[in-house]
């Protein structure tokens, strides 16, 4: 599915005017996205759905877009001047959460369910069953206030930002974003590859913490001067 939205967000040849066609440009690719997997389950009689979370790196610029529980975790340094503020001489850093969750209880979220005739139950899940508001897929919901609509947020890279951690609700379900950070700079400043960075994160996430959900984990670590 993430190849799907990528392959649709460059085939927009402009995508990288401005900002503002950049990010109608990742709307048009969640939709598209959307309406793929909504004819694909159609067809194939089933009925499940996915959220997602994606980042688009264009120079010096960072795309975010999410769609339900995925989230994405910007580690900044503290310090703007570059200089270590740790006593073993490694920068602290600071977890920015990038994303916004989409949840049925959340006041916007729950005014657009009930505007098409939706319910949010005790339990602060769309129709007593599913606990997001926004996703691919899902088509029962669709008719009810699910929306597959992305928040979409851009901002300019700096010398501080060291990496994204890019996770499903699974891996936060046991690390907090700074606890993540941590985790992540550690294994990083030890000369490991982010790819085994990644898989040390998920594995520390089901083995030794135990997830016992959907956990999946991607790192994009930014080169440094």
């Amino acid at each position: 599915m993430l190849k799907n939205i990528c392959m649709e967000m460059f085939s927009q040849q402009d995508y990288h005017l401005d900002v503002k066609t950049a990010k109608r440009s990742i709307l048009d690719g969640f939709r598209k996205t959307d309406e793929s997997l909504l004819r694909e389950s159609a067809e194939g009689g089933w009925q499940d759905g996915a959220t997602a979370v994606c980042v688009w790196v264009l120079g010096q610029k960072v795309f975010v877009a999410n769609v339900g529980d995925a989230k994405a975790v910007l580690a900044r340094a503290t310090l703007s001047d570059g200089s270590q503020d740790n006593s073993d001489g490694v920068p602290a850093l600071k977890a920015i959460v990038l994303t916004r969750e989409h949840k049925p209880i959340f006041p916007q979220e729950r005014a657009r369910i009930q505007k098409a005739g939706g319910v949010v139950s005790s339990n602060g899940r769309l129709q007593g069953r599913l606990e997001v508001s926004r996703a691919f897929g899902d088509r029962q919901f669709k008719k009810v206030g699910l929306v597959a609509t992305p928040d979409i947020h851009s901002f300019d890279l700096t010398d501080r930002d060291h990496f994204i951690i890019l996770g499903c609700d699974g891996l936060w379900g046991v690390f907090g974003p700074s606890d993540a950070v941590d985790f992540v700079q550690k294994l990083l400043n030890e000369g490991l590859p982010v790819t085994t960075v990644s898989r040390r994160l998920v594995r520390e996430a089901v083995r030794e913490r135990r997830c016992k959900d959907n956990c999946t984990a991607i790192i994009i670590a930014f080169k440094r001067n």
